[in-house]
């Protein structure tokens, strides 16, 4: 069992070579220690070295931004991207960020409970519900969204009870949250304190989707990511408009609505944790980082053009990644990830953006991800439905998610509060 704790199990970590692999298996490169920012395709810019973090257990962080303008995928071959990583804010453990459409302002969700909203000459906190929830672990205010088209925000947090909420909130022309106009839309009991999700984003479809873990503990002990009687362990998607009997509509063309038994929100199924999800905003794929069990990190993929996950099973816990898991649980059916890397290249991974700015050419279209134990920022070069390459772009420390921030590029988060862009090398 990983779980998200303030402390990580000691990690035996060896300095081996960061260049591009030429991917025709699921492989990941070695790793180094992690290192701070200032980074060019893992050479260190600085002295400063960052010692792998030390405790009980590994961690697995606890976030969802979207969208800056389009930019065409490069059509002629640009070689590998050069970036580094440089520190452009901070705040007190940031989870996620998120944007408004047409607003430069970056929102920054802090796991104690607080939306910082960053100006070019202001730092406002918009939200705080500090005293609503419990945070800590992989607890606390885990996600953010803004509706695409009306003036509401959507948070995930970890209620006093333990337990996920999805709630509301009315806000104005700055992105001030209205703490009166709370209305919550779904709770729903946590078993255990870890393996909660956090992310909630909008789709293309305008509905809300909701990454929920399989409840926690280890293994999945009670079957639930299978179970289409449990939300837990499942992508949720909902209508955020009211419905007649609920304060959420369920949509008519979600695969489950008319199995008996099956909650009617489920979109997909067979998740361990799916810390952080993020739509394509050139093909509208979405993309999931799902944290591993005791050996396997992986990276799935919903093809837009295959349904964008409605109904699909990612095979937890009959698999972990690609590899037999639950005996118990049905093989059958399950859709193996893109991509998985072992914990001899670092544990819980921390996704992730498909690249569409417009600083960096050479990275257009390549989906850049982190892992929480290894500190590397790592890119995946996708040609089809395939990986081509695996490369290192840069080391941090800690790292919780990599976003898209108000301008299409990229930040990473660290939980120790850097936020880094990643720029031009």
């Amino acid at each position: 069992m990983r779980c998200f704790v303030a402390a990580l199990a000691a990690l035996a970590l060896a300095s081996c070579s960061d260049g591009g692999t030429d991917v025709t298996v699921a492989t990941t490169p070695p790793i180094s220690a992690p290192a701070t920012t200032g980074v060019t395709n893992g050479a260190v810019a600085t002295d400063a070295i960052i010692s792998p973090p030390t405790g009980a257990e590994p961690a697995e962080p606890a976030g969802s931004a979207t969208a800056g303008p389009t930019t065409a995928i490069a059509s002629t071959p640009l070689g590998d991207p050069v970036v580094q990583l440089v520190q452009t804010d901070s705040a007190t453990n940031p989870v996620d960020v998120a944007v408004r459409p047409g607003d430069s302002t970056l929102f920054v969700v802090q796991q104690g409970g607080q939306v910082i909203a960053r100006r070019a000459d202001t730092v406002d906190t918009v939200l705080d519900i500090s005293d609503s929830i419990v945070a800590g672990g992989e607890q606390g205010l885990l996600g953010l969204a803004f509706h695409p088209t009306e003036s509401f925000a959507y948070v995930n947090y970890t209620d006093r009870s333990g337990d996920t909420v999805i709630a509301e909130y009315a806000i104005d022309g700055n992105g001030v949250f209205d703490a009166g106009s709370a209305r919550i839309l779904l709770t729903i009991d946590q078993p255990y304190a870890n393996h909660n999700g956090g992310e909630v984003l909008f789709g293309p479809d305008g509905m809300l989707y909701i990454g929920m873990g399989d409840g926690g503990a280890g293994g999945d002990p009670q079957r639930r990511a299978l179970n289409l009687a449990s939300p837990l362990g499942k992508i949720l998607r909902i209508d955020v408009a009211p419905s007649d009997t609920a304060p959420y509509t369920i949509p008519a063309d979600n695969p489950f609505v008319a199995v008996d038994g099956a909650r009617g929100e489920i979109w997909s199924i067979g998740l361990r944790n799916p810390w952080r999800m993020s739509f394509d905003r050139a093909t509208g794929d979405l993309w999931i980082a799902d944290v591993g069990q005791n050996e396997w990190e992986e990276i799935d993929v919903a093809w837009a053009a295959g349904g964008g996950g409605r109904g699909m099973n990612f095979g937890w816990s009959a698999w972990e990644g690609n590899h037999r898991f639950n005996d118990d649980q049905l093989a059958e059916g399950a859709t193996p990830p893109i991509f998985e890397y072992d914990h001899g290249d670092g544990c819980s991974v921390s996704g992730g953006v498909r690249y569409r700015g417009a600083a960096i050419p050479a990275l257009i279209g390549w989906y850049v991800y982190s892992d929480y134990c290894s500190g590397q920022v790592r890119a995946l070069k996708i040609e089809g439905q395939a990986v081509a390459k695996d490369l290192t772009l840069g080391q941090a420390a800690s790292i919780a998610a990599v976003n898209e921030g108000p301008d299409g590029e990229l930040l990473v988060l660290s939980l120790d509060g850097p936020i880094l862009a990643v720029t031009p090398g």
